[in-house]
């Protein structure tokens, strides 16, 4: 049988939903209704929760799509929606983590950093290859007959949430910071932090009578005592002038410098080894809004320059209209520190 293979995605909250309603209905957002006509009976569903990156199940089609907007969810009602049976499916402490299938998936293959295989589990649904959902449909037949239970963060699985935003380019996914893995550095005394830099980056901005934001996941955050909210200027909402995806994408970049409604500058800090995360924001940022009117730098230790302009310079980023290495400067530790004439790392 000539059967497609499409990726399913779900919050451990809507599988838990799905499974207790007897597993029957499966239904995506009314922006996804076009790509949807395109799957048939017979066609599976690989299911894969977000937050905790595991495949937990596949679902044969039973139907063509069809419209409802009776709940479905009690978050969301996705109404373009498939008549389904469940083939294969486990427990969330026996789902398979995708990382596991890394050697053998496509989407692993040739990654131009370590998180971009992030990229093709932000929306749904999305066709798989073939032989990707030949291995998938295989690795979830034998966890069902061998389950082997491997512990999660019951916080990400709670935190995270299938939301999309509406932008130019029409609904999109903003993930939080928490979605990609960091890699945690052993801090030793004497030496500049992460913390250290968006406090004088927040500082700065505030002595020169800008209104400054700080990231709304570092909100709470302190150097030396200093909280960053007890700054004169500080605001702890973004403008709201942009399409939500954009405002969403914005409230995560480490410190913003505002002059009344209008964002002046943005800083990406990027202190540790994990340094892909902040390009794509700033990515995201300039796809779209490609007009838009400020100045991005990225922050960083003076060593860490060539990795900077190494990864700036891929091809994701420089074939942006604009090109983000035209766009966005770089400015090293040591300079920000003369600028201000503080001695960095010790107050």
């Amino acid at each position: 049988m000539n059967r497609n293979y499409w990726l399913d995605l779900w919050t451990g909250k809507t599988w838990q939903e799905f499974l207790k309603n007897g597993g029957v209905v499966s239904g995506f957002r009314e922006s996804r209704k076009k790509i949807a006509s395109r799957i048939h009976p017979g066609d599976y569903f690989i299911c894969y929760v977000t937050g905790i990156s595991r495949l937990a199940g596949i679902l044969e089609v039973e139907s063509e799509t069809y419209y409802d907007e009776s709940p479905l969810y009690e978050d969301d009602i996705f109404p373009a929606r498939f008549r389904v049976k469940v083939l294969y499916k486990v427990d969330l402490k026996t789902a398979i983590p995708i990382l596991n299938l890394k050697d053998k998936l496509s989407m692993f293959q040739k990654l131009k950093s370590a998180h971009s295989w992030t990229g093709f589990f932000r929306g749904s649904p999305a066709k798989l290859n073939q032989k990707d959902g030949e291995v998938i449909i295989e690795a979830l037949r034998e966890a069902t007959k061998h389950p082997i239970a491997i512990d999660f963060d019951e916080k990400k699985l709670i935190r995270y949430q299938r939301k999309t935003y509406e932008s130019k380019l029409g609904e999109v996914t903003v993930p939080e910071p928490e979605e990609s893995p960091k890699i945690i550095e052993t801090e030793i005394p004497g030496q500049t932090t992460h913390e250290e830099i968006q406090y004088v980056l927040l500082k700065l901005g505030s002595d020169l009578g800008l209104d400054v934001c700080v990231a709304r996941n570092d909100q709470n955050k302190s150097f030396k005592g200093k909280n960053f909210q007890d700054l004169p200027t500080i605001k702890k909402q973004v403008p709201r002038q942009f399409d939500e995806a954009t405002n969403r994408t914005i409230e995560f970049i480490d410190v913003l410098w505002l002059q009344g409604e209008a964002i002046v500058a943005a800083f990406e800090v990027e202190h540790s080894t994990a340094i892909y995360s902040g390009l794509l924001r700033m990515s995201d940022l300039v796809s779209m809004q490609p007009n838009i009117n400020l100045k991005l730098y990225l922050v960083a230790p003076d060593e860490r320059r060539e990795k900077i302009f190494e990864e700036i310079r891929r091809p994701t980023f420089a074939r942006l209209k604009p090109p983000l290495p035209k766009i966005c400067k770089f400015i090293a530790y040591s300079k920000l520190k003369k600028e201000i004439n503080v001695p960095l790392g010790d107050g």
